[in-house]
């Protein structure tokens, strides 16, 4: 069976955007700094990159390494569909979880009015499926999905928001998982792969 696997960038205080969505004030270091960061990333999980930038960074026909499923709440899909984006990762399949969103707001896309813990068990037991499911955020589908989260992918920043969405947004449900690999960059990013114990 494959895996669901929350991959997301979290500030020091565990805020994955501000109050108001906002992601810009992540620290990626100098440009030389940066650059090395993203193409590292890019790398090794190019289909997290949206569509409309990977010809940009030279993925235009990058095969899909670890997923081919995305997963995501209406704030995560926000940001493009503000932008007149409604099919944010073509590459892969997309799902929307929200019970305000328009059904048929883009053919690609799956909205998901209800139970996101029932389309993650399905998508989990999908048979001739060999890539994982990516959870892409927000905070409160990861809090509410926390029961089906196989592995964390988290890019650790070096900043403190103060205030914003949290990693997970959710009830009390300690849950340890355990450090499987952790990489530290020269502009302060670490990225730590963990697996539910």
């Amino acid at each position: 069976m494959r895996k669901l696997v929350y991959y997301v960038g979290v500030t020091l205080d565990g805020r994955i955007a501000g109050p108001g969505g906002e992601y810009d004030f992540f620290p990626s270091g100098d440009e030389q700094q940066s650059a090395a960061y993203s193409a590292w990333t890019n790398a090794l999980f190019p289909e997290t990159v949206p569509t409309a930038y990977r010809a940009a960074v030279g993925l235009a026909d990058a095969p899909n390494r670890h997923f081919d499923t995305v997963v995501m709440g209406l704030g995560t899909y926000r940001p493009a569909l503000d932008a007149g984006i409604t099919s944010p990762y073509a590459h892969l399949r997309q799902y929307v979880v929200s019970s305000t969103l328009k059904p048929d707001t883009d053919p690609a896309v799956t909205v998901v009015p209800g139970d996101p813990l029932a389309l993650v068990r399905e998508l989990k037991r999908e048979d001739g499926a060999t890539l994982n499911v990516w959870l892409c955020g927000g905070g409160k589908l990861a809090g509410a999905l926390l029961p089906e989260i196989d592995e964390l992918v988290i890019k650790n920043y070096p900043v403190v928001a103060g205030a914003g969405i949290p990693a997970f947004d959710g009830a009390f449900d300690p849950t340890v998982f355990d450090v499987a690999e952790r990489t530290a960059f020269p502009n302060g990013v670490t990225l730590t792969h963990l697996t539910r114990r």
